[in-house]
């Protein structure tokens, strides 16, 4: 299939573009190259044409021929800042929405759009006595005490947490997250405005070689493994306890190919999201642990500092079951293997 890539010189984009050449299929790669993301002089890779996704005139001729698009393109990020908003919006949500428009012009109807974990908000809790609850916003005061947990609102216990699915409630509570849920609502509202097709993949914590390094762009594993790299102390927010899912970047391009293949063959409803993660929690102080036992000699500690970043979560881990299910999709690196691996592996910037 001839499929047109955008994103394709970012770090997902990059790992997917290949896996889907080594399959046979035909890449178109598009990409704006923001600074943040590949810094102020990145020069266009071979085969990528410079194109911003949000302008709609730039579009003639691109979907030529196009039979399905794989939307990597986004601004990424914690989007903690109020000032944040107009990025989010302009690149991740009028992109899509001049992308779907340029893509229905061009009568290409099946679309994989990279979605994330974000839009969980936090994730699913359960009290020991009253089951299943949903947490308020973690207060302030609370934070600042050291206490870090989410409480049920019946018996002030300490939630439990549990895998969230896909048809768990949805909760942004970041500029990002917000413009992530809101690029999956014009994507099914394309699919049947436009009587077409489309996966939205849920990317959890996404890592491995060509991360970018210390750019806002960088994932908490990237930051660990550059504080090694300076002979400090990993610092770990809060009491590290938080459990997430991180899933290998060559895993999540898998995940891309099998929603390629799998998106408009009838196989699959109209419109469905995915999780892709590697169904294997981890907390964070141990991903500094994982992190570190790769570094050759001696080691840091990570540091427990306590602190906090509001916006943050407490435990968001998925179920990839679906995926499993549906695309034919299974995580095949453990972070207990890519972690320690990551520590060494070729970053850029």
């Amino acid at each position: 299939m001839r499929v047109l890539l955008t994103g394709s010189a970012g770090f997902i984009g990059t790992a997917v573009g290949s896996t889907l050449e080594a399959s046979g299929h035909d890449v178109v790669r598009i990409d704006l190259l923001l600074p943040q993301a590949h810094g102020r002089d990145a020069a266009a890779p071979p085969g990528t044409q410079v194109l911003d996704v949000r302008d709609a005139g730039e579009w003639r001729g691109v979907l030529d021929g196009v039979d399905v698009v794989c939307h990597q393109a986004a601004v990424v990020g914690a989007g903690v800042a109020v000032s944040d908003l107009p990025a989010y919006a302009s690149h991740n949500d009028l992109g899509t929405a001049a992308l779907l428009a340029a893509m229905h012009q061009a009568d290409v109807d099946r679309l994989v759009l990279a979605s994330s974990m974000v839009v969980y908000g936090e994730g699913r809790y359960a009290c020991a006595e009253h089951g299943v609850r949903v947490p308020g916003p973690r207060r302030v005061e609370a934070l600042e005490a050291g206490d870090v947990e989410n409480h049920c609102p019946d018996c002030d216990r300490a939630l439990g947490w549990e895998t969230v699915d896909e048809d768990d409630r949805l909760d942004p509570r970041s500029s990002y997250a917000a413009s992530k849920l809101a690029q999956e609502h014009y994507a099914s509202s394309w699919v049947r405005q436009a009587d077409a097709s489309a996966v939205a993949l849920r990317y959890h914590n996404v890592y491995g070689p060509g991360m970018p390094r210390d750019t806002p762009y960088s994932g908490v594993a990237a930051m660990f493994r550059s504080s090694l790299e300076r002979g400090e102390s990993p610092q770990v927010y809060e009491d590290g306890g938080q459990v997430r899912d991180f899933v290998h970047v060559d895993d999540v391009a898998r995940a891309n190919l099998a929603a390629v293949e799998a998106v408009g063959t009838g196989a699959l409803p109209p419109y469905r999201a995915y999780n892709v993660a590697s169904g294997t929690p981890v907390t964070i102080l141990d991903v500094a642990r994982l992190v570190a036992s790769g570094v050759p000699g001696t080691t840091p500690e990570p540091e427990v500092t306590g602190g906090y970043r509001l916006g943050d979560v407490r435990h968001v881990v998925a179920s990839p079951a679906r995926a499993t299910a549906e695309l034919g999709f299974t995580a095949e690196v453990r972070p207990e293997t890519g972690l320690p691996a990551f520590a060494t592996a070729p970053l850029r910037g």
